[in-house]
């Protein structure tokens, strides 16, 4: 093997690995929480959120299997990531 072939298999690799929670999430129809919704979440598969802004609301996302072993999504509003970098 050449350093060419171990370098495209080590991305091909990669590249499947980083698709595999946008696949799940994919899979799965998204509901939209609201207050009181009933969480049943027994295996969080991946957690994601909107990119563009650094701090303020932004729609997250989280795929997860219940506890009979079906794959779910929610989505549901949260403080941006970059809001907890914030020196306050």
């Amino acid at each position: 093997m050449n350093l060419k072939t171990i370098a495209t298999a080590c991305l091909v690799t990669a590249l499947s690995a980083g698709a595999l929670p946008a696949m799940a999430q994919a899979n799965a129809a998204s509901e939209t929480y609201s207050y009181g919704t009933h969480l049943d979440i027994a295996k969080v598969v991946s957690l994601t959120e909107d990119a563009g802004q650094t701090c303020g609301l932004v729609n997250a996302h989280i795929t997860y299997l219940d506890s009979m072993g079906e794959q779910r999504a929610l989505t549901y509003l949260k403080q941006a990531a970059g809001c907890n970098n914030q020196g306050g």
